[in-house]
């Protein structure tokens, strides 16, 4: 495609403002989705000396772990989390008495609290970084943004990129200081990594507050998602457990729903008969016990996802031992499995070892996108100042046009940011204009 084009011209433009818009942000996500993928690694190595226990006999029974934690700690267990490595330390989720939340990691052979961190734990605060779940709605809603303007980073890229008479289809060209050396090492890694921020952006989408609650909906309004709860419904999604990580437990197609009731608000069975109950509907190690936050609410035993069809949780009532629901991966829709694979995939471990690096090639990638744009910007600048691309004929834009608005259309956070360009874009011409006549 030549750059006196129309559409050529119209990518340029889009392109540029794009990544002014969104640069930060996306490297910000970059940064702390490739912290995130080594989740495992970077735990065992800040909690070294807590993340690792002698095997000695028996595990105590989890009432009695629990128990032994609070006497020691002074705090209230919310959630067990059992490690499917004998030699590894268990996790408890505490509620401090000055309203505080803090991980304890115990030892399960001899019942001993060996220390404790603040909040969630270090990976939960890289976690919430990333989602940028630390400034509330407004965070998330700036992830659903950036994700959209990242998908128009990529449709423009690979329309700038398409190869003219002479140009490498991959390749680099020229020395460091001349500016085709830098056009060209931006144009072949965003080639070649562009199938995967794609993949990035669209997977990241269903934690959204807007698009991600707009695709749950829809997904369960046509049977494609989470088995249904039986029994009455219950006040609001997973309010007995709210703030003690029970929706972070379990399968993203489940986080909504609400929890089944228990028949009895009095609690009678105790951990240990919850934990046995749900491993004899087959659920084994790892897994997280949530306990009730308050009467009638029931037990809830998770196993930690790995692979999307790990996904498989129990509610038991607390009162009776029944089993209220046992949801699992093969009973949820086609829209549900899919969306629990794009997850698991995205986090890097659906397919293990390649898959983490396949994910962090692409949170490389953006680095070097990064860092590699805003070059090939500066060394385009005449006469020490740096130049926007050229405007194009309105009209002769309403391909890309189209396209942007089916995408505004799928995401309407970044459709009103899309619309605000518009109007900023017009806004210029008219000011240009005046200019020129006056």
């Amino acid at each position: 495609m030549q750059p006196s084009s129309p559409l050529y011209r119209a990518a340029w433009r889009w392109h540029l403002y794009a990544g002014l818009i969104v640069l930060p942000v996306l490297l910000w996500l970059a940064a702390t989705g490739a912290l995130y993928l080594y989740k495992p690694e970077i735990e065992r190595f800040v909690y070294r000396d807590w993340s690792k226990v002698a095997v000695s006999g028996e595990v105590q029974p989890v009432s009695r772990l629990i128990t032994a934690v609070e006497r020691q700690s002074g705090a209230t267990v919310k959630q067990v989390m059992r490690p499917a490595a004998p030699d590894e330390g268990w996790r408890m989720a505490l509620a401090m008495p000055d309203g505080g939340r803090r991980l304890a990691f115990v030892d399960p052979y001899r019942a001993i609290l060996l220390g404790s961190a603040s909040g969630g734990g270090i990976m939960a605060t890289v976690r919430d970084l990333h989602s940028l779940a630390i400034t509330g709605p407004v965070g998330n809603a700036l992830v659903e943004i950036v994700a959209g303007w990242a998908i128009v980073l990529v449709v423009t890229g690979l329309i700038l990129w398409w190869p003219r008479s002479g140009s490498p289809v991959v390749g680099v060209r020229g020395k460091p200081k001349g500016r085709l050396f830098w056009r060209d090492l931006h144009a072949s890694t965003g080639l070649v990594a562009a199938a995967i921020i794609l993949f990035l952006a669209a997977t990241g989408m269903p934690w959204t507050v807007f698009a991600g609650a707009k695709l749950n909906t829809w997904v369960a309004a046509n049977g494609l998602g989470r088995p249904e709860r039986p029994g009455p419904k219950a006040a609001s999604a997973h309010d007995e457990h709210e703030g003690h990580g029970a929706k972070e437990s379990l399968p993203w197609s489940m986080q909504s729903a609400s929890p089944p009731v228990a028949r009895e608000s009095v609690q009678r069975i105790t951990p240990d008969l919850a934990i046995a109950r749900a491993e004899w509907s087959g659920l084994s190690a790892p897994w997280t016990l949530t306990l009730p936050g308050k009467p009638g609410a029931p037990y809830l035993v998770s196993r930690a996802i790995v692979r999307a069809d790990d996904a498989h949780a129990v509610y038991i009532d607390a009162g009776t031992g029944q089993v209220l629901q046992d949801a699992r991966y093969a009973q949820f829709g086609g829209g549900a499995r899919a969306i629990e694979w794009g997850i698991a995939t995205h986090q890097g471990q659906q397919y293990g070892g390649p898959n983490r690096l396949l994910m962090l090639f692409g949170c490389v990638a953006i680095w070097a996108l990064g860092i590699t744009g805003p070059v090939l910007w500066w060394k385009r600048r005449r006469a020490g100042r740096l130049r926007e691309p050229p405007r194009t004929d309105p009209r002769r834009e309403r391909g890309l046009a189209a396209a942007m608005l089916l995408l505004a259309v799928a995401l309407p956070l970044t459709g009103l940011t899309m619309l605000a360009a518009l109007i900023g874009e017009a806004g210029s011409r008219i000011f240009t204009a005046r200019e020129r006549h006056s």
